[in-house]
Parts: C-alpha cells; structure tokens; sequence
C-alpha cells in the first residue's frame, strides 16, 4: 500500500488498511478456525451461518486487496486494460463515464465498483457490487474502487464523486495491466 497517494490522505489509508482489510483478514481466520473446530453433527444453521460470514469475510479481503493493489501510480494509462475496455465500450472516456457514475450511486452508502474480465461475455464489464456477498460468477476483478464511507469519508465527507476523481489519479496502470493480461482481458 502506497502511503503518499494525490488526494488521499495518509490518515486515511492507514486506518482503511488496518481497520478493513486487516479486520477481514483476522475474521477470516477466526471464522475458518471455528468451521474447522465444528463438530460433525453440528447444527446446519450454524454451519449455514458461519459460512456466510466465510464469504462475506473472504470477499472483503479480495476485493481490498484488489482495491490496494490498484493504487500506486499516474492513472489508467493506455495499455492492455485500456485496450480491452475500448474494444467493450464505445471509448475509454465512456466506460469511465459509466464507472463514475456507478460510483457515485453506491456514494453514502455501502459498496464496490468492479471493471471485471467476465468469461461468459467474453468482455470487460463495469459492475455495481452492494456489498460483500453480491458478486458476479466467473468474472474477475481488474479495477476495484471501495465506495464503502470507510474508504473515503475521513478526507472527503460526504462528497463521493471527489474521492472518485482521487481514486482515477492513482490508478497503477501496470498493475491493472497485468491483471488483464493474466485472465485473458482482450
């Protein structure tokens, strides 16, 4: 995790890394250490509830490691991520239209925004995940923005689309070409 990012606060980093992410990764491990501890004849319902909290654990942890992973650099930039999402959309500049307004819906409350290769389409495809159990089969993640108020409210308040124009100045361009290039993206 880059500590000096344009607009985004050390303050803020620090405290969504090690109160988020780091929180996801320790709940993870003490929600599997309890699955694994279950007995045999255990109560489906604790089994289905702990499960459940599995993946709400598990996908939090993904899609912020996504969401660090992102951030580092100068921007989008004009290699394999943004050649896929040309050849998707009618232009970069419309898929980014599209990506900022999907962020700005999710602004205020609790959500992803993911461009993700999605193997069925064949295609890259912006979508709008509400929280952590709603993610879309067999596509994964290129470009994650956290819209959850942890994510941005310490530096922004209330006014999302900033915390937006923030995240797309930091974009790791190589990074997120290389996650196109390991599924595929074309």
């Amino acid at each position: 995790m880059a500590a000096k990012l344009k607009g985004l606060s050390e303050k803020l980093l620090v405290s969504h890394h090690d109160n988020n992410y780091a929180g996801a990764v320790k709940r993870l491990n003490a929600i599997e250490a309890e699955l694994a501890g279950l007995p045999k004849d255990a109560a489906p319902f604790r089994v289905g509830s702990l499960k459940r909290e599995e993946l709400i654990a598990r996908n939090s942890l993904v899609l912020h490691e996504a969401y660090f992973g992102n951030l580092g650099g100068e921007g989008l930039g004009s290699g394999r991520l943004a050649e896929a999402i040309a050849r998707h959309y009618e232009s970069v500049a419309a898929w980014e239209q599209e990506f900022r307004q999907t962020g700005k819906a999710l602004g205020g409350g609790s959500g992803w925004v993911v461009l993700g290769w999605d193997a069925h389409r064949g295609a890259a495809h912006t979508y709008w995940l509400f929280d952590h159990t709603h993610s879309p089969t067999g596509v994964v993640p290129l470009l994650v923005m956290d819209m959850f108020e942890h994510a941005y409210a310490m530096d922004f308040g209330s006014n999302a689309a900033g915390s937006i124009d923030a995240f797309f100045q930091n974009l790791a361009g190589a990074e997120l070409d290389r996650r196109a290039e390991a599924c595929g993206a074309k």
